[in-house]
């Protein structure tokens, strides 16, 4: 679900907002699995932050969809299973976002509102710069340091307790007075000078470089060795609490201040405010000089001042009520656009990439830049050779905001979209039209498993576990074996022909391999060969054919029975008959979309070969033979309207199973039409062609029901 595709939340039915909730509920937790677990995040800040927003802007309007799983329930990702686990006896909450000096406003205006303060009564707000790091909680007993804790999902984290003993900044004893139980919470980071240092001693020992000091960090802290740990420079800041056994102050200040005494390093930049307007021109004061902290921030914190007033204010959903970040914009910098190359993804997607000359954008060297597609390139009105605006989305993700027409030069280049794939083929590009009809933005190679730069990703869905699923035989094995000169696989047959090729081969034996032994060599080779004999459902998943995902595949089965039945029918609408075309798009879910998707891949020669090669090696088992003693057994039956003794897919089920074949819409093959109250065009066309027409009732009475 593309950003572009959203419809504004307002004009949701209610089944577009349960389908988008549940692409949230799986889209954000992807995103929180990549920055907390992996460190590798894929999207901006601003994104994700966007992504969260607009669940909670439709749970809003839908409260009575709120899933389970709502991200708007949870903080932060669960605990990696490599650690061991320690649960927060407070928990470890994330902060709602501010992003314009309006949102900060009011966020003193909510507070007041809350408090019943009128505009004339004092409230003191704290102002510190957002670390951009890793929480960490660490618990002391006594005084001394007992365990250390990532946030994990809020409610339990990661034991880190070891590597978090190496940290300089972080004290094994507290000094001064204390209480029997302490537990002090703050960032764990690495300075800009520390990173780079670090990537120049990696670049020297001939090893792969970091990307930026927050990834860094949060990659040394959750090392399984610690010894690793104390190599990396990492540094940390306190400047909240957990369970604390007696309060030693009545302030967020005040608070900041013990753990100062404590023997804790703490923000110098933290300040306290009674008016907001001082506030924000602190904020705008800390963005102006961000770049000379010598360590990143993405934003200022603020929070109430008055432990008391905290208490009152309590918690809303995932965040404190008395707490907001104010997150700054992206960093921006200005260098030359040398070039754009394209990308071809997965899926067959061209990307535009900006070729930059290398420019530093917040400490990290950039190079390159996402273009999304050519209307973003027309947007932008970029041409090669142009001085051109990057900025680090949210810190991470590169992107080219526009040029500066003053310094455009003489010798500037447009940048012509390719209408054939860049690989070997040249295979047609082509642009999908959108629900309404308009040409999609999305340019995509046609060639599908013939384009070399898709083949890989085509070769490892065909061996997965929803399709051939062979053992031995995952994404590992398929990235050594496609790049292998002496037994490659790059296409499926290659796989069936492996064992023979490897017997023909008087040198380079499979068995010799690193990795690999006489036995495994076996068993790999038993486990391609347990695999020959497929349904056909299957084989006609691993094909990759876009569109084509296992319920789709699974009602060709059924439709058609078998391979050269399957294939007849994809070859006649690849050629443009109608008939074959109707009948396809009488089957139930089946749609243009997936009709054009067919057509064009068995259109493309290179796939027509790929498909020939395979089958050759394969025994396809025919699809389940349906039951042949009912009184609906072969007909084409189409359920419409509101049905009130079975649902849809009951209905479909059933029929199914009485060797029916159902379809979604009615043509003059359709046999027979059961019309449920609310019936409305599906009727009135099986009417017009004569279509014997039932009622619910009727349909139980003639299948005996």
């Amino acid at each position: 679900m593309e950003n572009n595709e959203r419809k504004p939340v307002n004009s949701l039915t209610a089944t577009e907002a349960e389908a988008e909730l549940a692409w949230l509920a799986g889209e954000i937790a992807r995103h929180d699995a990549l920055y907390h677990a992996s460190d590798a995040p894929e999207i901006s800040d601003a994104d994700y932050d966007a992504l969260r927003r607009r669940n909670v802007e439709i749970e809003e309007r839908f409260p009575a969809l709120v899933r389970a799983d709502s991200p708007s329930k949870n903080v932060g990702y669960k605990a990696q299973s490599k650690f061991g686990k320690i649960a927060h006896v407070v928990p470890m909450l994330s902060l709602d976002n501010a992003f314009s000096d309006e949102d900060v406003r009011d966020f003193d205006a909510r507070i007041r509102r809350f408090l019943r303060l009128d505009e004339s009564e004092q409230l003191n707000l704290t102002a510190e710069p957002k670390i951009d790091g890793l929480s960490l909680s660490l618990r002391y007993e006594a005084g001394r340091l007992v365990y250390a804790a990532t946030r994990g999902n809020g409610a339990t984290g990661e034991d880190v307790t070891a590597n978090a003993r190496t940290i300089a900044d972080i004290p094994q004893q507290l000094a001064g007075d204390f209480p029997q139980v302490a537990e002090i919470r703050g960032e764990v980071y690495m300075t800009l000078d520390a990173f780079q240092a670090l990537n120049r001693r990696m670049e020297a020992e001939g090893k792969a470089t970091y990307v930026n000091p927050r990834n860094t960090a949060a990659g040394s802290l959750r090392q399984l060795d610690a010894s690793i740990t104390a190599q990396r420079p990492l540094k940390f800041f306190a400047y909240a609490w957990g369970e604390m056994s007696a309060m030693p102050a009545n302030t967020q200040m005040g608070m900041v201040e013990i753990f100062k005494g404590w023997g804790f390093k703490t923000n110098p930049l933290m300040a306290v405010f009674s008016d907001v307007e001082a506030m924000i021109a602190h904020y705008h004061e800390i963005e102006a000089r961000r770049s000379t902290l010598g360590y990143d921030i993405d934003g200022v914190v603020y929070k109430v001042n008055d432990l008391a007033l905290q208490q009152r204010l309590g918690f809303v959903s995932r965040s404190p009520r008395w707490a907001i970040a104010h997150k700054f914009p992206a960093e921006k910098a200005q260098t030359i656009l040398k070039g754009i190359d394209i990308q071809v993804g997965r899926t067959g997607a061209l990307t535009p990439v900006a070729r930059l000359e290398p420019v530093n954008v917040g400490g990290v060297v950039v190079t390159n830049a996402t273009l999304h597609n050519g209307e973003e390139i027309e947007r932008l009105g970029i041409m090669i050779g142009d001085t051109v605006i990057v900025q680090r989305a949210g810190d991470v993700i590169p992107q080219i905001l526009g040029y500066l027409p003053e310094r455009r030069p003489n010798h500037v280049r447009k940048f012509d979209f390719p209408t054939t794939c860049p690989c070997d083929l040249k295979t047609p590009i082509i642009r999908e039209e959108t629900a309404s009809g308009a040409e999609g933005v999305v340019r995509r190679c046609s060639g599908e498993f013939a384009c070399p730069f898709q083949r890989k990703e085509h070769l490892k869905l065909f061996v997965g576990r929803k399709a051939f699923d062979i053992e031995g035989l995952g994404e590992k094995q398929i990235d050594s074996f496609y790049d292998d000169e002496v037994l490659p696989i790059r296409t499926p047959a290659d796989i069936f022909t492996l064992q023979r090729r490897d017997q023909a081969n008087p040198l380079q034996k499979l068995k010799n391999r690193e990795g690999y032994g006489e036995t495994s060599a076996q068993k790999l080779f038993d486990a391609i060969e347990s695999r020959r004999r497929m349904a056909l459902s299957r084989v006609i998943f691993s094909l990759g054919i876009r569109h084509v995902g296992e319920a789709t595949a699974r009602t060709f089965a059924r439709a058609y029975g078998n391979w050269q039945a399957f294939e007849e029918a994809a070859l006649a609408v690849s050629g443009g008959d109608m008939t074959a075309r109707e009948e396809m798009d009488a089957l139930d879910d089946v749609g243009d979309a997936v009709i054009d998707a067919v057509a064009r891949y068995f259109a493309e020669p290179h796939n027509r070969a790929m498909v020939e090669d395979l089958i050759t090696e394969l025994d396809i088992e025919e699809a389940e033979k349906p039951t042949t003693d009912s009184p609906v057994a072969g007909k084409t039956v189409v359920f419409t309207g509101a049905l009130e003794r079975m649902t849809r897919d009951e209905a479909k089920a059933m029929a199914e199973r009485l060797g029916a074949k159902v379809a979604g819409s009615v043509s003059a093959k359709t046999n027979l039409l059961v019309a449920g109250p609310g019936a409305g065009s599906k009727l009135k066309k099986a009417q017009e062609l004569g279509i014997e027409t039932i009622s619910e009732n009727e349909w139980f009475a003639l299948i005996g029901g």
